[in-house]
């Protein structure tokens, strides 16, 4: 399945310049009405307040998108932005380093840092220093950039952290009593912003938000919880599925009206015993008998019982309404379908479902209407007659279809099915404040079984419906916190990792269960 995220295939056939929903699109600014206000707060305490800002948000909560949009909105005259990202170089070393490079200072040391920033101030360059991924820094690296921040009576940068809430209770703990830190937490998207971002990110790769129905809006709204992050992930995976549906439509061959195999040999033996019966119809010429042996073919009036049909272990006749059928034996029992068939629609060999022999005879003489009558020896099929004597021999019948199934064995349970009804009830009896890691959906239920059952471990998988189709979700392991969640993340094999899997909660998975059901 995650194969199937290859670039090249998803925009040919949706004619995309650019995958729109890539983490990082050159040029791609979205900012709903209830982020706007957000920058110029950040904007009018940059200016007014003395204390290091945080925002924080979960993963692909926009944070970069904004911290972009702050730098990109402020004037480079009289601002020098440096930009630091905490991931790999969460230290007080690693972060003082990429900041007297930035400023161009010889020593990385916050007193060295300030003296530069009251240089740039005396010439009407303010700083602003902004640091990614905040939630990777740990105290040396915080408490270096809390004294930044306090800065000295002549100067001090205005310190912006863009991390995950987790940040909030590292600052707390150094702070302790101070006032040292405002935070502003990011808010979801509403239906409609989700559904104008995705517009935006869809025209920015040359197509519209005609792709997505309505309804499609709605379940990649109520998927993502409103993060934009995680909609860019929902709707990549939507839209694959629709791919997926709409190719494997194209390839079935369009015909015109095909009678099923079955019907076609039912047929055929109906006229098959047509023309058999035709052979007995009486005022037909006689066949030739061995001499001294006169015959008398038997002949079954319209008025009278018709004959019995007996099937091999069976002990109920059943009547037929034709009269004067041939014995079927040979190529008509071989050639009736039974119920357990291979996977070409041949019987399986030794199965319970191979048909019986058919026999169809008038009763004989001492045998009451209506009982079966002996089972004949193996021989080629011939007419009974009052005394036995050689008759003509009716063309061989061709192969026909099963003149009546066989009684149906018991079906063989499905060990992997029952696995995914248990992951359902799983879910269920999860705390609704936990994590699990979505890792891809599939409309069909056979490659959801295949990849849990290759993968194995704390692999799941449920069912929902999605624009009126079943859609089934695997999922990995169950954490109690996001962060935990995208830890595991990273230790995922490579291949599972391609498929850019996210963590969402337990409860949003009750959510779409409760609603399939």
């Amino acid at each position: 399945m995650t194969s199937l995220h290859a670039d090249e295939a998803f925009l040919g056939h949706y004619q995309l310049s650019h995958d729109p929903f890539a983490p990082r699109v050159p040029g791609f600014k979205f900012f709903p009405a209830q982020r706007k206000p957000v920058l110029g707060q950040l904007h009018h305490l940059a200016r007014y307040s003395q204390l290091l800002l945080v925002v924080t948000g979960p993963l692909g909560s926009g944070k970069t998108l904004l911290r972009q949009a702050l730098v990109a909105s402020t004037n480079k005259q009289s601002v020098q932005s440096v930009v630091v990202s905490a991931r790999g170089a969460g230290d007080a070393a690693g972060v003082l380093r990429q900041v007297a490079q930035a400023l161009d200072v010889s020593t990385a040391e916050p007193n060295a840092i300030l003296k530069q920033v009251v240089q740039l101030g005396l010439t009407g360059q303010e700083v602003y220093l902004l640091v990614d991924d905040a939630e990777q820094l740990d105290e040396s690296a915080l408490e270096a950039l809390l004294a930044l921040a306090a800065g000295t009576p002549e100067g001090r940068p205005h310190v912006f952290l863009f991390g995950e809430s987790s940040l909030i209770a590292e600052l707390e703990q150094i702070s302790g009593e101070q006032e040292l830190f405002h935070v502003i937490e990011l808010q979801p998207y509403e239906e409609e912003e989700t559904r104008e971002y995705l517009a935006q990110r869809l025209e920015g790769a040359g197509q519209g938000i005609e792709l997505f129905s309505a309804s499609q809006i709605s379940d990649i709204h109520e998927s993502s919880d409103g993060w934009p992050g995680t909609i860019n992930q929902v709707a990549r995976d939507a839209m694959i599925e629709a791919m997926i549906a709409s190719r494997s439509a194209v390839k079935r061959p369009k015909m015109g009206f095909t009678m099923p195999k079955k019907h076609v040999l039912a047929i055929s033996a109906v006229v098959v015993v047509a023309v058999a019966a035709a052979w007995l119809i009486p005022g037909r010429s006689k066949a030739p008998t061995t001499a001294g042996a006169p015959t008398e073919q038997a002949q079954l009036p319209l008025g009278k019982p018709t004959p019995n049909v007996e099937f091999a272990n069976s002990g109920q006749p059943t009547n037929l309404p034709m009269v004067g059928q041939p014995v079927m034996r040979g190529p008509l029992a071989e050639a009736a379908g039974g119920i357990n068939e291979g996977d070409d629609g041949v019987p399986v060999e030794g199965s319970s479902a191979t048909p019986p022999t058919v026999t169809t005879t008038a009763p004989p003489a001492g045998v009451p209407a209506g009982q079966p009558a002996a089972k004949p020896a193996p021989a080629p099929a011939q007419v009974a007659t009052a005394k036995p004597a050689p008759v003509a021999k009716p063309a061989a019948p061709a192969p026909v279809a099963k003149p009546a199934p066989a009684a149906k064995p018991a079906e063989k349970p499905v060990t992997v099915a029952k696995a995914g009804a248990t992951g359902s009830s799983w879910y269920t009896s999860q705390p609704t404040g936990n994590f699990v890691v979505q890792i891809l959906g599939t409309s069909s239920e056979a490659n959801a079984q295949a990849f849990v059952k290759e993968q194995g471990g704390e692999y799941r998988y449920f069912k929902k419906v999605l624009n009126g189709k079943p859609l089934y979700v695997i999922t990995y392991g169950n954490f109690s916190s996001r962060t935990a969640a995208e830890s595991a993340i990273k230790a995922l094999p490579a291949k599972v990792q391609a498929g850019k899997p996210w963590p969402r909660t337990v409860a949003s998975v009750q959510q779409e269960l409760a609603t399939t059901r």
